[in-house]
């Protein structure tokens, strides 16, 4: 996100619980969200939870996280 100029700098807050991130915009996000639940999705579904997630063909970016 920072790489395409969506978010500045960002500040790693260590609160002793899970922690927290501060994040830094620079105005160009239209939309952000989260998919909640948490899903596990594999290789072979990614395909189809990008065409679900995002609003149109090459509009967009999909954030993941691993858990490990």
């Amino acid at each position: 996100m920072m790489k395409h100029g969506y978010i500045g700098e960002f500040e790693q807050i260590d609160d002793h619980r899970s922690g927290k991130i501060v994040v830094n915009l620079t105005g160009r996000l239209n939309k952000c969200g989260v998919v909640s639940p948490r899903f596990d999705v594999s290789i072979r579904d990614l395909e189809k939870w990008t065409t679900n997630l995002l609003p149109s063909r090459q509009f967009g970016f999909i954030v993941m996280t691993t858990s490990g």
